[in-house]
């Protein structure tokens, strides 16, 4: 979820602040959390085009509805933009009415699958009153910008709607019709923080192809196993990307609020209203010289706000959040977390994954974050392919599993939840490659079938 803070506490006059701010975030590793984060498509059953804000079947409606469940209105103005959980998770809105899980940050794998899965059972039940559906996949397979797609009532979401076309080509196609699946993964201190942002941007494409799941756009097949993925290559380089000196030496929580200082301004956020300040230097405002509020200086509540805008594959707060899957099913949700805790939750794992791409160079990491939304699982590296690199990536998170041991009332341990991942790269075959096969052979070149037979 993209919260918002009003400004409170000491001004921010340097950049000292921000990086104790970033270092505040390390804790024992018996103290980590998984919070898993997922976006949905809501359509109407009769049209299949997505929900309005407004109206008897609009976003309110829904969400209103989902109060009988103990969820309690966070307002903007008139309009509910989002709901609050007492466990710390939350209901949120993306710009087309996409519906956001925000989980809380849970002990276990197994917490997040049944939280995730009581959420869907909520959502469906007010679906099935309000005949409308809900759909996981990485890009809208079927309407485009141009016709007349909804825009959710957040301040926020004008200033980007108004700002995207001018540093990129395909922001817009990025709020309105993307979805995705994150994981946000704890740190025990710098030196762990490092190696665990190397390791998961770097691997970032693997799960990617693993997840690949967006093969359609306006109707028809778009020729990309992940378009949601490519969509991301051209919508703001200045906040986007695979971050080169992640892998620098001397990398650290320093150098990353550095990143974040040269990041362009969104807005400021004063009395529950933003305010348009785009384009615009965050150093300029801790020098009290930003445009439209000189003598004034940011307060923390500020640098939230303006970290939630910066969208590298992996970005980090005072946790790491993986943000560079393809929304899905039921099982892959639940496989998302299983993937990285894997991978960066267990010490030998971690340092086995590290082994694997501490040699590569940016070229080499560029390359696959470029070709795989395009080519997936098939993308040619070295002398091997993507898909026998996700094999081996995933016996390395499952060795990670099997020695976290947490295990459920049956007495499985978290690997498991891998099983639908390992079939994937053992056939070869994406999440798109099924999707265009039925398209071109069981739904006589329509997507709507996807509608039925995909939705949650």
């Amino acid at each position: 979820m993209s919260g918002v803070n009003d400004h409170v506490g000491v001004p921010i006059t340097d950049k000292r602040p921000l990086v104790e701010y970033m270092e505040s975030g390390c804790k024992p590793p018996e103290n980590w959390r998984i919070g898993t984060e997922h976006e949905k498509f809501a359509f109407r059953r009769d049209d299949l085009r997505p929900l309005d804000y407004e109206g008897p079947r609009g976003v309110r409606t829904l969400l209103e509805k989902m109060m009988r469940f103990g969820w309690q209105p966070v307002m903007e103005g008139d309009n509910i933009i989002a709901l609050k959980g007492k466990d710390g998770g939350a209901i949120s809105l993306e710009p087309a009415g996409q519906i956001e899980l925000s989980g809380a940050p849970l002990e276990t794998i197994h917490q997040t699958c049944s939280e995730v899965s009581g959420h869907l059972q909520q959502v469906k039940t007010v679906a099935n009153e309000m005949e409308v559906g809900f759909l996981g996949l990485g890009y809208r397979p079927k309407w485009s910008l141009g016709d007349d797609m909804p825009w959710m009532p957040k301040g926020r979401y004008k200033i980007m709607r108004e700002y995207m076309p001018k540093v990129g080509s395909m922001g817009l196609e990025m709020m309105q019709n993307t979805c995705t699946v994150q994981v946000n993964l704890d740190f025990c201190s710098e030196e762990s923080m490092v190696e665990m942002y190397r390791v998961s941007l770097a691997l970032q494409p693997i799960a990617t192809a693993l997840w690949a799941n967006s093969p359609f756009r306006n109707g028809e097949p778009n020729g990309y196993q992940s378009y949601r993925a490519h969509v991301w290559s051209d919508t703001d380089r200045n906040r986007t990307g695979t971050l080169p000196f992640v892998f620098e030496d001397g990398f650290g929580f320093e150098r990353y609020v550095d990143y974040l200082l040269d990041v362009p301004m969104y807005f400021v956020y004063r009395d529950g209203k933003y305010i348009d300040v785009s384009g615009k230097s965050f150093r300029d405002f801790m020098a009290g010289k930003l445009e439209g509020f000189e003598g004034q200086y940011p307060h923390m509540g500020d640098f939230e706000n303006h970290m939630s805008t910066a969208f590298p594959e992996v970005r980090l707060k005072t946790f790491l959040e993986m943000r560079g899957t393809d929304g899905g099913p039921w099982d892959r949700l639940c496989a998302l977390p299983a993937f990285w805790v894997g991978l960066l939750y267990d010490t030998d794992a971690r340092a086995q994954a590290y082994d694997m791409i501490k040699d590569w160079t940016q070229e080499e990491r560029d390359t696959l974050t470029y070709a795989v939304p395009k080519t997936g699982l098939r993308t040619p590296f070295r002398n091997t392919t993507v898909r026998d690199m996700a094999l081996d990536v995933l016996s390395i998170a499952r060795s990670g599993l099997n020695a976290r041991a947490r295990t459920d009332s049956c007495g499985l341990d978290e690997s498991h939840f891998l099983r639908p991942l390992f079939r994937i790269a053992e056939s070869g075959l994406s999440p798109a490659d099924e999707l265009l096969a039925q398209y071109e052979r069981m739904w006589d070149s329509s997507v709507d079938p996807v509608f039925t037979e995909y939705a949650y």
